[in-house]
């Protein structure tokens, strides 16, 4: 048994027994209590799931196991030869443990991706027998769901599998799928936009340098940096939101994680979730546009935002269902540019943004959190780096999101979570016990 699954068995025992002992004692305590607005309104905010591996907090952004990020940029490890950015590979350890990787650790977990790296034959088939313009995030959930038939989960299952040992070769699946995923979306991207110019993988780099390195947008090793940070920081955001919910209740039916990721990246290409990204890059392409020009005054974007209001739209990359301050991810990636880029138009036209666009929001009077949210800030860096088809931003998102919520399905069945099954109603039937209980 390899390092990394030895110490999460022994961490995921010591957590069920725990759990098993305070649902003994408390099972019958309340937690919370559902209004009528959350459960016509998506059921937000109701504590109704348990998610290890983060969580939200409304003033200090994402934790990770209770460490913010500027607390991980800190403690996690950095490339070797003087990276600054840390390492996807340390997040993942993290998030699956509970506990800070060493060094050591994060080298061994970048060999054991590099090992389990090589994609079935059949799935780069499958990619190439798609029209070429199909969306990018189309063909990464075909990928994802083609290699199913590599699941280890599914053949165990099969084979008869006793439910306390669900969690290992959901492990398995889970770093053979994270393993692959940056070669396979390296493949499409290379695919959509270089005419099926791949470049080869270099084994000598990191999880997330050798990904930099295949999409072949620029030699510069700041690209590689920035791989980096984007993976760490668009890794997790607890369990509620749609994709890492998809996730956990698809695999909550005992799909496998190739079946439970590739319904979780379905929610991610949502315009209400991973797509996100993809929209404020366009809004500000348009409003480049629409101004005339690269360099916008602080007044030209405020007259560009009012009349994007005033026309009934929202600014995209602004507002939060839950954060009340900047987004932690947000910030990162503006000390980012700050340490690694010099002078950019497409840079400089978010942060004026950043120092108009809360104030006009907070002027509305209605707007909960005025403050930038990642996506803000995201696509311009990519854009500066020379990475300009925003169709093919959320996939950078899903190689990044699949190890928060892989890990988090690894922990549902170390934990003997079971079928997610709430109970819906109709409206008469609230009609009803509104009349009894009025």
């Amino acid at each position: 048994m390899d390092r990394l699954k030895e110490k999460f068995k022994e961490k995921a025992l010591a957590t069920f027994t725990e759990m098993r002992a305070v649902l003994k004692e408390h099972g019958d305590t309340v937690v919370d209590q559902v209004k009528l607005s959350q459960t016509f309104g998506g059921m937000r905010g109701v504590k109704s799931m348990l998610y290890e591996t983060s969580r939200l907090d409304p003033q200090e952004g994402i934790r990770f196991r209770g460490y913010s990020i500027p607390e991980l940029k800190e403690l996690l490890p950095c490339a070797e030869n003087g990276g600054k950015e840390p390492l996807p590979e340390g997040l993942f350890w993290l998030m699956l443990t509970g506990e800070l990787p060493t060094e050591d650790d994060v080298r061994w977990l970048s060999e054991q991706w590099k090992r389990r790296s090589v994609i079935p034959e059949h799935t780069l088939k499958t990619l190439d027998a798609l029209p070429v313009d199909t969306h990018p995030m189309t063909q990464f959930n075909i990928a994802v769901a083609s290699m199913q038939t590599t699941s280890q989960f599914a053949k165990r299952y099969a084979d008869g599998l006793n439910k306390t040992e669900y969690w290992d070769p959901t492990y398995e699946d889970a770093m053979n799928l994270i393993a692959r995923l940056p070669r396979v979306a390296a493949y499409i991207y290379r695919r959509s936009y270089h005419n099926g110019d791949h470049i080869a993988p270099d084994i000598s780099l990191d999880w997330g340098g050798n990904f930099a390195h295949m999409l072949g947008v620029t030699d510069n090793g700041d690209w590689k940096e920035l791989v980096r940070l984007y993976l760490t920081l668009h890794a997790d955001h607890e369990g509620g939101n749609a994709s890492a919910h998809t996730t956990m209740l698809v695999g909550s039916a005992l799909s496998d994680a190739y079946l439970s990721l590739a319904a979780g990246l379905n929610a991610l290409a949502g315009p209400l979730h991973g797509l996100a990204n993809q929209e404020v890059i366009k809004w500000v392409f348009r409003m480049i546009d629409t101004i005339g020009t690269s360099q916008p005054t602080e007044q030209q974007i405020k007259d560009y935002v009012n009349n994007t209001l005033a026309a009934g739209k929202v600014i995209p990359g602004y507002g939060h269902a839950v954060l009340r301050q900047p987004d932690p991810r947000f910030v990162a990636q503006r000390e980012f540019a700050r340490e690694y880029i010099k002078d950019s138009d497409i840079i400089n036209v978010v942060w004026k943004g950043f120092d108009v666009i809360p104030d006009i929001l907070k002027g509305l009077g209605k707007v909960k959190n005025p403050w930038p949210n990642v996506d803000a800030h995201s696509g311009a860096l990519l854009v500066h780096y020379g990475m300009k088809e925003y169709s093919f931003y959320t996939v950078l998102f899903g190689v990044s999101r699949a190890m928060g919520v892989l890990a988090g399905l690894c922990w549902a069945r170390a934990l003997g979570q079971p079928l997610e099954r709430p109970k819906s109603v109709t409206l008469d039937w609230v009609k009803e016990y509104l009349e009894n209980n009025s």
